[in-house]
């Protein structure tokens, strides 16, 4: 399928990943081209005389700027699409917080951490102001999302991936554990949406800090005008220090190496021993993706060769100790995330069933192998899960497997039925 368009950017450009997330909500392909702020090309010139990012370009021709426009047209490209709210109140506010992430958050969030990053002049007082500044914007969003579990309504809009995109400068750099546990509310939204399989598609597994990465000193780059110094000092005798460039040599030990015992290689996952199979587990993740549900799985039993992959359910041992729901999807995507280091050996679903306070987690994986700890191992909390193999001829565990990637059945455990409430996919 022909790319939708092409989207000019930069890596992990906040106001990009939002856009990306909604195309891949949406199935739209979008080529990524990664420009120099400082150094424009001319196709980007040519369609936005500022140079500014991101700018798209559709496959027929229409050209469109700012970030916000961007991701709305993106989204309305499904007419079926939630992510634009269900009523022109609904919509009216998505356009507010969008607008407020980025006008009262971003700059100010900017203005914080780029100075320390060395990318802007240090002044302490102008980064006191700053995170001041950011914090009583952010203050707002804690208050509403106390009451609130999405920005606008009780589904994920583009108004959460947007913002979610914005504020998670503030994760990476600043808010530590201290940070998060006064601003719980903030923590848990950008949490859930952060999980979200479009949005995880498009961004880095989320990480969250135990100190602040950036503190309010002066950047070490402020030490470079010894650089200079030397420079200046350049016409004296001190061209032998001129020569130390030559220092970079020092690759040449390379050379030398090559006499030495090559070092030990990189440790292999325990997976990738094994005889390779002629079927690809992205291919199935692609179809699944890709297709009605039922068509999906019809392929499924037809196409993955159980000879070099196994299927598991996997049941949360503790179920007595859930709470909110929301809390329980999230383990369930902080399980995901751990799970990154196997993503090509593995594919599942994993549902939460049931209500607040009364609840259970149960899923189903397809794996490569025969074993489930060489994949699971990966996490350190999969001991906190039961695993049961189940077998692709028999009609209940295909039932099984089924319902934990359709989220379209109840559960029974000890004899209670539990209705399906929220659940994550692993692809």
């Amino acid at each position: 399928m022909a790319p939708f368009g092409k989207i000019f950017t930069r890596e992990l450009n906040p106001r990009t990943t939002a856009i990306l997330a909604v195309a891949k909500a949406n199935g739209l392909e979008l080529e990524t081209v990664e420009v120099d702020a400082a150094n424009p090309p001319a196709d980007l010139l040519k369609v936005n005389k500022l140079g500014k990012v991101p700018t798209f370009v559709g496959s027929d021709g229409y050209a469109l700027t700012e970030t916000m426009a961007i991701s709305i047209y993106i989204a309305s490209q499904n007419e079926k699409t939630t992510l634009l709210g269900k009523t022109k109140q609904d919509y009216a506010s998505i356009l507010k917080w969008m607008s407020f992430f980025n006008t009262e958050v971003l700059p100010h969030l900017g203005a914080w951490y780029r100075p320390l990053l060395g990318m802007d002049p240090y002044n302490k007082k102008n980064i006191d102001e700053a995170i001041k500044a950011s914090q009583k914007a952010v203050a707002i969003v804690e208050e509403h999302l106390l009451h609130n579990t999405y920005l606008v309504g009780e589904r994920i809009t583009l108004a959460d991936l947007f913002a979610t995109a914005i504020i998670a400068r503030g994760f990476q750099f600043f808010y530590d554990t201290e940070w998060r546990s006064e601003n719980p509310n903030v923590t848990r939204w950008f949490s859930t949406v952060y999980n979200q399989p479009i949005y995880l598609a498009v961004s880095k597994p989320l990480e969250f800090l135990d100190k602040p990465k950036l503190v309010n000193i002066p950047p070490k780059k402020a030490e470079q005008p010894k650089g200079k110094k030397e420079k200046a000092e350049k016409p004296k005798a001190e061209k032998p220090k001129a020569e130390k460039p030559k220092a970079a040599p020092k690759p040449a030990p390379a050379a030398d190496a090559e006499d030495e015992p090559a070092p030990a290689p990189k440790p292999k996952h325990p997976i990738d021993l094994l005889p390779r199979s002629e079927y690809p587990l992205d291919e199935w993740k692609r179809f699944y993706s890709n297709n009605p549900p039922d068509q999906a799985m019809e392929y499924f039993w037809k196409t993955v060769p159980f000879k070099d992959y196994s299927i598991w359910q996997v049941d949360y041992k503790y179920n007595d100790e859930l709470r909110l729901v929301f809390m329980s999807n999230n383990l369930i995507g902080g399980f995901n995330n751990r799970l990154e280091g196997s993503r090509k050996y593995l594919f599942g679903g994993a549902g939460v069933y049931g209500e607040n306070h009364d609840s259970v987690i149960s899923g189903a994986f397809v794996i490569r192998g025969d074993e489930y700890l060489p994949v699971f191992d990966v996490a350190p909390d999969y001991e906190s899960f039961d695993f049961k193999k189940l077998d692709p001829n028999n009609p209940e565990d295909r039932a099984i497997v089924e319902s934990r990637w359709k989220f379209d059945k109840p559960v029974t455990v000890n004899g209670k039925e539990y209705k399906y409430a929220d659940g994550k996919v692993f692809k």
